[in-house]
């Protein structure tokens, strides 16, 4: 009787088992196909979605803007819509996403968007976040102020309020050089150029390409300081670890560049704004490769 007792229970044991191992081999199947529809590319999704969403400013003239008509307008915008040309055979496949700086990476991170152009600067702390493409533009930093009290070095802000957009590298380079100069941060740039000019600070730090063009469109203002900190690059960017989507915008701007396609988006979109006063060389990068 011990022994037939001992017996049923390796035999309960021994269904248990293969019930579980059953079940594990279930399981890694629904896994494993759950990793191959993950591994899908971004490109096959969005050549079957027909759409790629680019991620771009609305308030951020000439480079992304939206204009009376409620039209997407800049010089990303441009770019964006040869992106959506030669991958989809059509530029009005591009769905534009409106974003603020703050949110760029988190708009990536979230698949709210394919690619973003939404003029961002190359930095190390981004790189940990996303992935960037070849750069398509140079950038520095710059202050602009009232003409009637200018500011043209960084000694004249201390004691003062300095404006800067929330996210952007004006407000890393600030917090982490010059932690004593009082900040104010705003999330839109619409926000920032008017407590500029309603006087809540003494000056305005952002993209120096940007203020250029602000400042001459802006009478009473001045770019006091034209380059502050490094040159930088501006690029696109994807998620991070989208090799696929990364290389082909990389073979596409190396193709456009052999029409200087950057150098007509610049003549199109930013030369009215800056007009003699900038050499496009100075701002342009061609092919995604410096010179």
């Amino acid at each position: 009787m011990v022994m037939n007792i001992k017996k049923f229970l390796a035999v309960i044991l021994s269904t248990l088992f293969l019930i579980g191992v059953l079940a594990g081999c279930g399981s890694s199947a629904t896994d494993s196909k759950q990793v191959s529809t993950n591994a899908k590319s971004s490109l096959e999704e969005i050549k079957k979605s027909g759409t790629i969403k680019i991620g771009v400013f609305s308030d951020k003239p000439p480079f992304g803007y939206v204009d009376a008509n409620g039209k997407n307008q800049g010089f990303d915008v441009y770019i964006a819509k040869r992106l959506a040309k030669d991958l989809l055979g059509d530029e009005s496949k591009v769905e534009f996403v409106l974003v603020e700086a703050a949110s760029r990476v988190e708009f990536l991170q979230a698949n709210k968007v394919d690619i973003i152009l939404a003029n961002f600067t190359v930095t190390d702390e981004r790189k940990q976040k996303v992935d960037f493409a070849n750069p398509y533009m140079k950038v520095a930093l710059g202050v602009v102020s009232p003409t009637g009290e200018p500011i043209t070095s960084v000694e004249q802000l201390k004691g003062k309020k300095l404006i800067v957009n929330k996210g952007t590298t004006a407000e890393t380079y600030f917090t982490k050089n010059y932690p004593d100069i009082k900040l104010l941060k705003y999330d839109q740039n619409t926000e920032a150029f008017e407590a500029l000019k309603d006087g809540r600070g003494a000056a305005l730090a952002h993209d120096n390409t940007l203020l250029f063009a602000w400042a001459r469109e802006n009478a009473g203002f001045k770019v006091g300081i034209p380059t502050l900190g490094s040159l930088d690059t501006i690029a696109p960017a994807v998620k991070k670890g989208d090799k696929e989507l990364l290389d082909w915008i990389n073979t596409e701007l190396e193709n456009i560049g052999k029409e200087n396609f950057i150098h007509k988006a610049y003549d199109a979109t930013l030369k009215p704004a800056y007009g003699d006063s900038i050499n496009p060389e100075d701002i342009v990068i061609e092919g995604g490769k410096l010179k």
